[in-house]
Protein backbone atom coordinates (compact mmCIF):
# COMPACT_ATOMS: atom_id res chain seq x y z
CA UNK A 1 0.00 0.00 0.00
CA UNK A 2 1.25 3.34 -0.98
CA UNK A 3 1.09 6.17 1.25
CA UNK A 4 2.96 8.45 -1.01
CA UNK A 5 0.90 10.20 -3.88
CA UNK A 6 2.39 12.88 -6.55
CA UNK A 7 0.56 14.53 -8.74
CA UNK A 8 1.27 17.50 -11.32
CA UNK A 9 3.03 15.47 -14.09
CA UNK A 10 2.12 16.16 -18.02
CA UNK A 11 3.51 17.54 -21.34
CA UNK A 12 5.47 21.21 -21.50
CA UNK A 13 7.25 22.43 -23.87
CA UNK A 14 11.27 23.22 -23.06
CA UNK A 15 12.00 26.23 -21.25
CA UNK A 16 8.40 26.19 -19.42
CA UNK A 17 7.40 25.00 -16.14
CA UNK A 18 5.32 22.73 -13.86
CA UNK A 19 5.23 21.71 -10.25
CA UNK A 20 4.98 18.41 -8.90
CA UNK A 21 3.21 17.83 -5.84
CA UNK A 22 3.67 14.84 -3.56
CA UNK A 23 0.82 14.31 -0.12
CA UNK A 24 2.21 11.98 2.94
CA UNK A 25 0.95 10.74 5.99
CA UNK A 26 0.80 13.72 8.47
CA UNK A 27 3.03 11.98 10.55
CA UNK A 28 6.09 12.44 7.92
CA UNK A 29 6.51 15.78 9.02
CA UNK A 30 8.84 16.90 11.57
CA UNK A 31 10.46 13.35 11.31
CA UNK A 32 11.17 12.20 7.88
CA UNK A 33 13.62 12.81 4.97
CA UNK A 34 11.12 13.47 1.36
CA UNK A 35 12.01 14.45 -1.86
CA UNK A 36 12.08 13.30 -5.47
CA UNK A 37 13.78 10.80 -7.76
CA UNK A 38 13.53 10.19 -11.19
CA UNK A 39 13.97 7.58 -13.66
CA UNK A 40 14.12 7.89 -17.70
CA UNK A 41 12.87 5.50 -19.86
CA UNK A 42 16.49 4.15 -20.63
CA UNK A 43 17.36 3.55 -16.75
CA UNK A 44 16.43 0.40 -15.30
CA UNK A 45 14.81 0.94 -11.66
CA UNK A 46 18.04 0.93 -9.39
CA UNK A 47 19.74 3.68 -11.24
CA UNK A 48 16.49 6.28 -10.28
CA UNK A 49 18.67 9.64 -9.42
CA UNK A 50 17.72 11.83 -7.00
CA UNK A 51 16.74 15.52 -7.56
CA UNK A 52 15.83 16.72 -4.13
CA UNK A 53 15.25 15.83 -0.63
CA UNK A 54 14.24 18.09 2.50
CA UNK A 55 14.48 16.81 5.81
CA UNK A 56 11.05 17.34 7.29
CA UNK A 57 12.48 18.20 10.96
CA UNK A 58 14.85 21.56 10.37
CA UNK A 59 14.13 22.14 6.15
CA UNK A 60 17.80 21.62 4.96
CA UNK A 61 17.26 20.67 1.57
CA UNK A 62 19.82 18.83 -0.73
CA UNK A 63 19.80 19.25 -4.88
CA UNK A 64 21.26 17.28 -7.35
CA UNK A 65 23.71 19.38 -9.38
CA UNK A 66 21.16 19.28 -12.43
CA UNK A 67 18.43 20.92 -10.55
CA UNK A 68 20.01 23.75 -8.36
CA UNK A 69 18.71 27.44 -9.70
CA UNK A 70 15.89 25.61 -11.78
CA UNK A 71 13.83 23.26 -9.14
CA UNK A 72 12.60 24.21 -5.74
CA UNK A 73 11.72 21.36 -3.02
CA UNK A 74 9.09 22.66 -0.50
CA UNK A 75 7.15 21.01 2.42
CA UNK A 76 4.39 22.32 3.07
CA UNK A 77 3.14 20.62 6.64
CA UNK A 78 -0.45 22.34 7.14
CA UNK A 79 -0.79 21.06 3.63
CA UNK A 80 0.73 17.15 4.18
CA UNK A 81 2.74 18.01 0.78
CA UNK A 82 6.04 18.44 -0.32
CA UNK A 83 6.31 20.26 -3.78
CA UNK A 84 8.94 20.43 -6.17
CA UNK A 85 8.53 23.39 -8.44
CA UNK A 86 10.55 22.82 -11.46
CA UNK A 87 11.43 25.84 -13.76
CA UNK A 88 12.93 26.19 -17.32
CA UNK A 89 12.73 22.53 -18.12
CA UNK A 90 14.65 20.84 -20.85
CA UNK A 91 14.35 17.41 -22.88
CA UNK A 92 16.51 16.21 -20.96
CA UNK A 93 14.10 16.45 -17.77
CA UNK A 94 12.03 14.01 -19.57
CA UNK A 95 11.12 11.33 -17.09
CA UNK A 96 8.93 9.66 -14.68
CA UNK A 97 9.18 11.42 -10.77
CA UNK A 98 8.81 9.76 -8.09
CA UNK A 99 8.40 10.77 -4.29
CA UNK A 100 10.36 9.47 -2.17
CA UNK A 101 10.25 9.28 2.18
CA UNK A 102 12.67 7.23 4.58
CA UNK A 103 12.58 7.89 8.45
CA UNK A 104 15.04 10.44 9.92
CA UNK A 105 17.53 12.94 8.38
CA UNK A 106 18.59 12.84 4.48
CA UNK A 107 22.05 12.85 5.56
CA UNK A 108 25.16 11.39 3.31
CA UNK A 109 22.90 9.25 1.55
CA UNK A 110 20.33 11.14 0.74
CA UNK A 111 21.27 10.72 -3.41
CA UNK A 112 20.81 6.50 -2.91
CA UNK A 113 17.73 5.51 -3.88
CA UNK A 114 18.30 2.94 -1.61
CA UNK A 115 17.86 4.64 1.32
CA UNK A 116 14.43 4.79 1.10
CA UNK A 117 11.69 2.99 2.36
CA UNK A 118 8.74 4.54 0.88
CA UNK A 119 8.09 5.36 -2.44
CA UNK A 120 5.22 7.02 -4.66
CA UNK A 121 3.58 5.20 -7.74
CA UNK A 122 5.11 8.09 -9.80
CA UNK A 123 4.06 10.98 -12.46
CA UNK A 124 5.23 11.06 -15.67
CA UNK A 125 6.79 14.63 -17.02
CA UNK A 126 7.52 14.98 -20.56
CA UNK A 127 10.10 17.69 -22.39
CA UNK A 128 9.65 18.54 -25.93
CA UNK A 129 11.34 20.82 -28.34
Amino acid sequence: QFQLYESGGGSVQAGGSLTLSCRAPGSFFGSHCIGWFRQTSGEKREERGAVATVYTGTGIIDYASFAKGRFTILQDPAKNTVTLQMNNLQTEDTAKYYCVADWGKCGSSWWYQGYYAFWGQGTQVNVST
